[in-house]
């Protein structure tokens, strides 16, 4: 039998304190970013095609975050880390390159100026994001009992090693 999936109720759940308030704005970025994208891209496309290709990534990588925050399974915590890299990366690599090359950004996206039009939450979302996931990850972990070994398996089965005491690594 598979264990339960997380709930939001559990401790160690994206869906819990702080993890509700980072949902909610991915949430929010997710649906104004795409929306400003295929708004930009249907009416004015070769205005500033490459600032409205990047402002629809942008809105790609924020519907996943949120989706996968959302979610909370460790499948799902393991492509938010991935998506809120990406997007920390995007913020920086967009913003420097906007600053660098006005030219290429006749107008704003998500990420230019590194967020700057967004009062830089662009750019502290995904630390943030990154900064609970790592949380839950490391409460996830400490909560944990892992045998690496015959030998300790007989002894974690008679509740004889609590939180990784005694585990030794088997090479």
């Amino acid at each position: 039998m598979a264990p339960p999936e997380p709930t939001a109720s559990q401790p160690d759940s994206t869906r819990t304190g702080p993890g509700r308030l980072l949902v909610a704005v991915y949430g929010l970025f997710a649906l104004s970013a795409s929306a400003r994208a295929g708004v930009q891209i249907a009416t004015k496309f070769s205005h500033a095609p490459v600032a409205y290709v990047l402002s629809a990534f942008a809105g790609v990588v924020y519907i996943l975050a949120t989706v996968t925050l959302a979610i909370g399974s460790p499948t799902a915590r393991r492509i938010a880390v991935l998506s809120c890299s990406v997007e920390l990366v995007g913020v920086l690599a967009v913003g420097t390159w906007s600053l660098a090359d006005p030219a290429t950004f006749p107008d704003a996206t998500v990420w230019s100026s590194y967020g700057s039009g967004y009062g830089f939450v662009p750019l502290v979302l995904p630390v943030f994001g990154l900064l609970w996931l790592r949380r839950l990850t490391r409460r996830s972990r400490a909560r944990g009992t892992i045998v690496m070994s015959a030998d300790n398996a007989g002894e974690a089965a008679r509740g004889g090693v609590a939180h990784g005491e005694g585990i030794r690594k088997v090479q």
